[in-house]
């Protein structure tokens, strides 16, 4: 579902941007000069009505996550790990066993208690659903901002710098680029959740949730470091930075003054798959149990945890699924967008 960032083309270059710059629109037959890249590119956004309204629907299952305390207090009146194997709950006017005497977990009652049903050991579905979803964005953002980060630092060194800097860091990230995602994400996960992490005076447990943030927004560096890298180079050999030079700028202004400012709609168009394919990395090391530990809770956790009670109670494998692909659709559609507003070339018309 989420978009290979091995195959996502996120650059942008400085001449595609001069060409969005000097785009021009017509307006009730008059041609209009636009004012500048960002300002068409937000317009082109804002015509992308498919893009808007999957990011729209990314933001109500963010807005629906954020309420879980409000569900469970005031609605569910349980929380996400509270267990209930020998009880009951009204459901028209019947009690009705929230695990039946053979282990088969209650389906949806689509009332407050059980909205969603409940699982094995009687806890509420739909509770451990929206606290599952906040730890699975929480991740999932984190971890895509941490690749960044990285990858700009890393990207910008190795390509305004050259040499042996680029050498070094080049290699490092072949070295990470040459393992698949999710077996160096399981490897990483599964080494760091017996010992935890003692890194200096840094010290995580084994079942912290910083864990699966590090190595999420560790293993995706490499996939964001190279097209920087690339797009530095060129920029490297441009006449503003040339000017900067002659005017005396030392190498680390030129880089975070000039550089960098050229490389935010890279940064803007990769974010959005980040997040997605973070998200969807982080279900896949929960699955297996190197992520999200419990008693913890996760979109990954509750698919692994219910996976052989599949037959009997289905509702329990479909519901975390079915956000879990809404969540990454949104992203990536709405990630397709920003590219496609990015792209002079892209087929949108620019209106006011």
């Amino acid at each position: 579902m989420a978009v290979d960032p091995r195959n996502a083309s996120t650059e942008l270059s400085t001449d595609a941007l001069a060409e969005l710059a000097h785009e021009e629109e017509f307006v009730h037959g008059t041609v209009v000069r636009a004012q500048g890249p960002w300002r068409i590119a937000a317009r082109r956004l804002r015509r992308n009505k498919v893009a808007l309204g999957f990011l729209g629907l990314f933001f109500v299952v963010v807005a629906i996550c954020l309420a879980a305390p409000v569900w469970a207090d005031n609605v569910a009146k349980r929380g996400p790990k509270d267990n209930n194997e020998v009880g009951t709950v009204t459901v028209d006017g019947k009690k009705k066993n929230v695990v039946s005497p053979d282990g088969v977990p209650i389906g949806p009652t689509w009332q407050g208690q059980y909205f969603l049903g409940a699982d094995g050991n009687g806890r509420d579905t739909a509770v451990r659903l929206l606290y599952g979803g906040r730890n699975s964005l929480l991740i999932g953002i984190s971890a895509a901002l941490i690749t960044a980060l990285l990858s700009v630092v890393l990207g910008i060194l190795s390509g305004f710098f050259g040499g042996v800097t680029d050498s070094v860091i080049s290699r490092s990230m072949d070295v990470v680029w040459a393992f698949p995602v999710i077996l160096l994400g399981v490897a990483l996960g599964t080494a760091l959740g017996v010992n935890g992490l003692k890194l200096g005076p840094i010290t995580l447990a084994e079942d912290s949730k910083l864990i699966p943030v590090l190595i999420i927004g560790f293993v995706y560096v490499p996939y964001l470091a190279r097209p920087i890298r690339g797009q530095v180079m060129a920029l490297r050999q441009k006449e503003f930075v040339e000017a900067a030079e002659a005017q005396g700028a030392g190498p680390w202004r030129i880089m975070f003054s000039e550089v960098l400012p050229n490389l935010t709609s890279t940064i803007i168009v990769f974010l959005p798959l980040a997040v997605a394919n973070a998200i969807l990395l982080e279900a896949a090391l929960s699955f297996v149990g190197a992520g999200v530990r419990a008693p913890e809770t996760s979109w990954g956790t509750m698919i692994a945890e219910v996976i052989e009670t599949i037959t009997s109670a289905p509702h329990q494998t479909i519901v975390p699924g079915l956000m879990l692909v809404i969540t990454v659709l949104g992203l990536n559609v709405f990630g397709d967008g920003v590219r496609d507003a990015f792209d002079p070339r892209a087929k949108i018309r620019v209106e006011h």
